[in-house]
């Protein structure tokens, strides 16, 4: 090989290195970033006063509660009882706003005659803290003992129901607890599932600190299960709940909601999503007397 053709392929071996390494130190930069704003990217609460804090005006009974986690942190929450209801939602709430952004479908709700209770997170509403993934576990896990505890529910009587990153606490729960169900909406099954789709040409799973795995725990999951997913949703794609249903064990059924996004779910779905809802929390409820009777 003359030496016009060895500088000629020196060049090029150099510039394919050039590249490489451009390639690796962007990786290691995004990767960096993400560590760095991981916090702000998965949580985004809304503090007091901000909101919609006048249930009232919607003619809707709220009891606001408060009470303690296991690390000591002073969380808020919302008790709506309805007059004869036989079941009773813990309804975790998604990543954004605050308990009151969800006065419109916590409105709905109250025609299926069953018990809410709603609350924030640490770092939410009226919530005291800041949010991480180890303190949202601790405060789903002080709301479901408010309820067993100070509210007197019976576990046979608690559907749990989880939005979007609030499916993560409801299948938390529903692992450690007993429990007439769970309804999972809009749930993705894992914090490195999520960084693949926002992040889809960069392989940064090994940056991402937060598990939010729920896909490794509804295998385990024994109870009546629900998901329901938007057919165009836009956050978390729908075949991201496929997938995390697809790795549960029955009981367990799946809901389209055709034509929904992320944020549209009850709306879109009209009366035949809570008709969806209503039968599978009767019947979960009565699955779970006729086995503790």
């Amino acid at each position: 090989m003359s030496s016009p053709d060895v500088l000629k392929n020196v060049k090029s071996f150099m510039s394919i290195l050039q590249v490489v390494g451009l390639v690796v130190f962007f990786l290691v930069l995004s990767g960096v970033f993400l560590i760095s704003c991981e916090r702000q990217i998965i949580f985004h609460p809304v503090k007091y006063p901000e909101g919609y804090w006048d249930p009232a005006s919607r003619s809707i009974p709220v009891e606001d509660v408060y009470f303690t986690t296991g690390d000591g942190v002073r969380l808020h929450g919302w008790y709506v009882p309805s007059s004869g209801g036989a079941a009773t939602m813990l309804w975790f709430h998604g990543n954004a706003g605050n308990l009151t952004h969800r006065l419109d479908n916590i409105e709905m709700l109250r025609s299926l005659h069953i018990n809410l209770f709603i609350f924030d997170y640490r770092g939410y509403g009226k919530s005291e803290g800041e949010p991480n993934e180890a303190g949202i576990y601790l405060d789903s896990q002080a709301a479901y003992d408010w309820l067993v505890n100070i509210k007197k529910i019976l576990p046979q009587k608690i559907v749990l129901f989880g939005r979007s990153l609030g499916g993560i606490c409801a299948v938390e729960i529903a692992a450690k607890n007993p429990a007439a169900g769970v309804i999972l909406e809009s749930v993705f099954p894992s914090a490195r599932r999520m960084a693949q789709k926002i992040f889809p040409f960069l392989p940064l799973g090994w940056a991402i600190k937060s598990r939010l795995d729920a896909i490794a725990q509804v295998p385990g999951l024994k109870l009546p299960k629900l998901f329901l997913h938007g057919t165009q949703d836009e956050v978390v794609p729908y075949k991201l709940g496929r997938e995390l249903f697809a790795a549960a064990v029955e009981p367990k059924a799946f809901y389209d909601i055709e034509g929904a996004g992320h944020n549209d779910t009850y709306l879109v779905g009209g009366p035949a999503y809570f008709d969806a809802l209503d039968r599978f929390i009767q019947n979960a409820i009565s699955d779970g007397s006729r086995k503790n009777s």
